[in-house]
């Protein structure tokens, strides 16, 4: 999330993680979402809509995950016993 905020919105990718693309598939679901992310976080709702309607979404989902993740191993509860 990190690297996806310190990202210019203008700058363009060449190279790409998605397994679609790299098969050589045009059409990705997925295509556009970290674009949208950057925009977003940019202050660039417009365009990070335009770029991928499940940006917002998909942020909000994540930092939850991130805050529930923190809370679990970083401030582990101390009422709470864990046995592993």
């Amino acid at each position: 999330m990190l690297c996806l905020a310190l990202t210019p919105p203008q700058a363009t990718s060449h190279f790409t993680l998605c397994p679609l693309k790299l098969m050589g598939i045009t059409w990705c679901p997925g295509c556009g979402l970290g674009h949208s992310i950057i925009y977003l976080f940019h202050g660039q709702l417009r365009n990070s809509f335009h770029a991928h309607w499940l940006g917002v979404p998909a942020v909000l989902v994540i930092s939850h995950r991130i805050y529930v993740l923190s809370r679990l191993h970083v401030f582990p509860s101390t009422s709470k016993s864990t046995t592993r």
